[in-house]
């Protein structure tokens, strides 16, 4: 179904714009996600992302132990990334930086939340040469791939589980070449806003860019 109103995916924390493709997030009547982000979490194996190291129930009660967070290179550089959007759609923006002196940024117009996300890691993979870790506040990048999200997307000709094409695929498809063909990217994430320097810069460069952009 497609939203009415402005909101937040309960998964992935990016903005729900009015138009967006959500289905529901749970039995909470108040909860949805992004149609990518709650119907990826439905594949086989995988488990609705939580903020707490708690574990989760199962249908049978029983429960789950969270994710593992994927095995961070030996030597890796780690690289922050964050996109912006002011409205979704509207001008959007990207960043990366490993310091205050390492980074880049840039812009697309018009552009969501979720596609500047994905575009962030997608421009410091493609930049950026060795082992990286890639620091990321979405979810819909990390999930991506410590839960292999696109393993099923290659399996089914870059649909997703209700058979409907993914969402930006003109991105996610040459990150996920990208990170396959290196074997050599583990990817982390960050709560946003809750005052880490680095993600807090990204965040920054990536307002900023998307502003430059409108």
């Amino acid at each position: 179904m497609l939203a009415k109103y402005p909101g937040r995916c309960a998964l992935c924390q990016a903005p729900i714009g009015p138009g967006d493709e959500i289905v529901s997030a749970g039995r909470d009547a108040t909860a949805w996600a992004h149609a990518d982000c709650g119907t990826e979490l439905a594949l086989p194996g995988l488990t609705p992302t939580r903020t707490s190291a708690a574990p989760t129930r199962g249908k049978a009660g029983k429960p789950r132990t969270p994710k593992a967070p994927m095995t961070i290179p030996d030597g890796a550089t780690f690289v922050y990334t964050d996109g912006a959007c002011s409205g979704n759609p509207g001008p959007g923006g990207w960043a990366w930086a490993i310091d205050r002196e390492r980074f880049a940024s840039g812009s697309e117009r018009p552009s969501t939340n979720q596609r500047m996300e994905v575009r962030a890691a997608l421009e410091a993979v493609t930049a950026l040469t060795g082992p990286l870790v890639v620091v990321s506040d979405s979810t819909y990048v990390v999930n991506c791939f410590r839960d292999q999200w696109w393993a099923g997307w290659l399996e089914r000709g870059w649909t997703n589980s209700q058979k409907k094409p993914v969402a930006n695929r003109d991105l996610w498809e040459p990150l996920v070449h990208a990170v396959r063909q290196r074997e050599d990217v583990a990817f982390q994430w960050v709560k946003g806003h809750s005052g880490h320097e680095m993600n807090d810069l990204v965040d920054e460069l990536a307002v900023a860019a998307s502003l430059a952009g409108s």
